[in-house]
């Protein structure tokens, strides 16, 4: 099989038997922070920095290899690496990501994992109508809840909202545009009272394409901003909550590639 074109890397670059399982994230050094930073996982090789892709074979101490991978940001990205490993035979892909808070009870360094989402985002309609569910695997979304509390780390269960764009969809107004369209305006207020948990990019066409291709997904996020608060991201949060979504994606692969 040749190399894939955004991938960088083909079946001929991976073991036999080849890993089942990706652990995929936005961004490229997330993914090589799994990889080559994280105790308990060793680096095997990298497959490659194709356009900014990283992608690199790992192997659990005393346990499965899998991929980590970045997916690049946003749904369309997303769509074209997650088609490329489902043809490389991955049939497990948890999304380890960040977040913004739209329940006050969330906060900064907190996780929130996502049981469905509510999908705005239009790559989504290519492969599935817009009223087609976008829901998460159901025993992965509770594996990753089983391993919050085992490592003690806050966490919450629920409906994610999936958007296109970081600013406008999310209600920012402190950017470029601060004019937002008619039906932006007071977004999160609605989305509070519909109990949706956090904003994010990814994870309702991740959803969708997982119940369309035949994989389980699942999606883990570190909450970066309490968005009822403020629209600015909590860096000093970030470090400690990404390590801790980290841990729970691993552990989740530990425990569920042993059962």
């Amino acid at each position: 099989m040749e190399r894939f074109y955004h991938l960088g890397f083909g079946r001929q670059q991976l073991p036999d038997p080849a890993p089942t399982t990706a652990l995929l994230c936005g961004d490229p050094n997330r993914a090589r922070q799994i990889a080559m930073e994280t105790s308990g996982v060793n680096c095997l090789s990298t497959l490659s920095e194709n356009r900014g892709l990283n992608s690199y074979l790992c192997q659990l101490d005393g346990g499965p290899t899998f991929l980590s991978c970045t997916s690049g940001m946003g749904a369309p990205s997303l769509s074209i690496v997650v088609n490329e490993l489902c043809q490389l035979g991955i049939k497990t892909i948890i999304r380890i990501g960040t977040c913004g808070a739209i329940q006050p009870h969330i906060q900064a360094g907190d996780l929130v994992i996502s049981q469905a989402a509510l999908c705005d985002q239009g790559a989504a309609n290519d492969i599935a109508p817009i009223n087609y569910p976008a829901v998460a695997a159901p025993y992965l979304s509770l594996a990753l809840v089983d391993a919050a509390r085992s490592l003690g780390h806050r966490h919450h269960l629920g409906i994610t909202a999936s958007t296109d764009t970081f600013f406008e969809g999310q209600e920012r107004s402190d950017s470029a545009n601060p004019h937002l369209l008619r039906h932006l305006r007071g977004r999160s207020e609605e989305y509070r009272h519909l109990n949706l948990l956090n904003y994010e990019m990814e994870a309702a066409t991740l959803f969708k394409m997982g119940s369309v291709y035949g994989f389980a997904a699942a999606a883990i996020c570190a909450v970066l901003a309490e968005r009822l608060q403020s629209e600015k991201i909590c860096l000093e949060a970030k470090e400690q909550a990404v390590a801790n979504a980290i841990a729970c994606a691993l552990h989740t692969l530990r425990q569920t590639s042993s059962s």
